[in-house]
């Protein structure tokens, strides 16, 4: 039988990463046995536990164990990938004929292979990467867990009266190793957990209900804010959104609070990244150099952060990662890319295989309180729907609730509105980027005020 999953506990972490390493090192032997020119592998082994409850009952648990091995193999520019879960050196052995096997009968891509070899990121003098503090595995069993998620939903439920129903909480955690070598003769190991507590909540009754909720999430348990505290605010914001009332059809200024606001730095993520620009499938083609943001404006990638959710020394080819500006002065200082993309381009990585690494947006505004005061009259986002969104053009066309904004203060709910607009235009009118950020994403970003906005409203 293959080795057994065993991570529940910190202590043995590190052994288990060092036999993972070392599945990679015979894997690489068998490719470049094999005749392969190149070849990389990725190893993972993933626990966890979650639960959810509802109405102070007990709907799922539900504990996961997972592992995946990754082989991809090079004859030239021809790539072949196969990949299993299981250790036996007989089904390695499998796993490695069969990428070659694919890799022989595939056509030549001039893009392929591993990213440059002097690209490679170096170790410390104790032969491991940073870890930046993520890996704080919590002890959990499923009764604590249960306890947590019925204390969350107990604190939301009970805060008030018009608190009929519940969508439920949840508690989750997990903790994860993973290796990643390639035969440059690079082997990167990491280990990180990831816990969360969330509760969603429903008030009113009939075609007047409305559900609202809230979550936390961290790597470290400290971090988390407490179950009874995120139950109360998930009714809060339920509440709030009692007795929604139409607004008229027209152009106002338009605040994206902190949790929505990162949306708008996500479709900046897809038009900038290289698969979407080698296929020409990007509003932003040609971009690079170009302002698309007030000269204020900055966005910067931080992957050095500790407790940072994606934190790392490497990329998933084990590019050196650095911090750098996405955008600068409001102007796009570079890409995201990997190395196949920036081939495919003409182009070099930017230490982006696997995506970015940590994005912060600095402010130029106070809190929310302070924005709302700003814009005086407008539309204050709380919530999105849809994904009314071309990749190609910008046009931008979402689903949207949240609350109406008189005199710099809010006055009432809004539901089923529809914001329109260009990404093109609504990024070169960002008036201000507040200072209350939402800590819950590799993302970092507060409220995003833009100047104006097509609302239809339900006139």
């Amino acid at each position: 039988m293959s080795p057994a999953l065993n991570i529940h506990t910190a202590d043995d972490s590190a052994e288990r990463l060092d036999a993972l390493a070392a599945v990679s090192q015979r894997l690489l032997d068998r490719c470049r046995a094999a005749g392969a020119t190149q070849a990389e592998v990725s190893c993972s082994e993933d626990a966890g536990l979650s639960v959810n409850v509802r109405m102070g009952e007990v709907e799922t648990v539900e504990s996961t164990r997972d592992r995946g091995i990754g082989v991809t193999v090079y004859f030239g520019k021809r790539r072949g990938t196969a990949s299993t879960a299981d250790l036996r050196e007989e089904s390695l052995a499998a796993t490695v004929d069969q990428a070659c096997a694919i890799a022989r009968f595939t056509e030549d891509d001039e893009a392929s292979g591993l990213a440059d070899a002097e690209l490679m990121a170096r170790p410390g003098p104790d032969g491991r990467f940073p870890e930046f503090d993520a890996w704080h595995p919590w002890a959990l069993d499923a009764d604590a867990a249960v306890d947590l998620a019925l204390a969350c939903e107990a604190g939301g439920r009970d805060a008030d009266p018009r608190i009929e129903n519940s969508d439920g909480a949840s508690v989750s955690t997990t903790r994860g190793l993973s290796v990643y070598a390639n035969s440059h003769g690079f082997i990167g190991a990491e280990r990180s957990s990831h816990h969360s507590i969330g509760c969603a909540l429903i008030a009113g009754a009939g075609d007047r209900m409305q559900r609202e909720g809230w979550y936390s999430v961290a790597l470290a348990t400290d971090d988390l804010e407490s179950p009874a505290a995120i139950g109360r605010r998930a009714a809060e914001r339920t509440l709030a959104r009692l007795d929604p009332r139409p607004v008229p059809t027209g152009s106002y200024p338009v605040l994206f609070q902190a949790e929505v606001a990162r949306s708008l730095i996500g479709h900046l993520l897809g038009a900038v990244s290289g698969g979407a620009l080698y296929r020409r499938a990007s509003f932003l083609l040609d971009s690079v150099g170009t302002q698309l943001f007030p000269e204020w404006f900055g966005i910067f990638e931080r992957p050095f952060l500790e407790r940072g959710f994606q934190s790392s020394a490497y990329d998933a080819e084990g590019v050196a990662t650095r911090e750098s500006p996405l955008v600068e002065a409001g102007v796009l200082q570079r890409y995201v890319l990997g190395s196949y993309s920036a081939r495919k381009l003409g182009l070099q990585t930017t230490g982006n295989a696997g995506g970015v690494h940590n994005l912060e947006v600095p402010a130029n505004a106070g809190g929310l309180d302070e924005l709302l005061r700003g814009m005086d009259r407008g539309l204050l986002v709380t919530g999105l729907m849809g994904q009314g969104v071309n990749p190609v053009t910008g046009d931008y066309s979402r689903g949207a609730s949240g609350f109406w904004v008189e005199g710099g203060e809010i006055r009432h709910a809004v539901d089923g509105i529809t914001i329109a607009g260009n990404l093109k235009e609504m990024f070169a009118t960002i008036e201000a980027v507040g200072s209350d950020i939402d800590p819950r994403s590799h993302v970092r970003s507060g409220s995003i005020l833009l100047g104006r906005m097509t609302v239809a409203g339900d006139d």
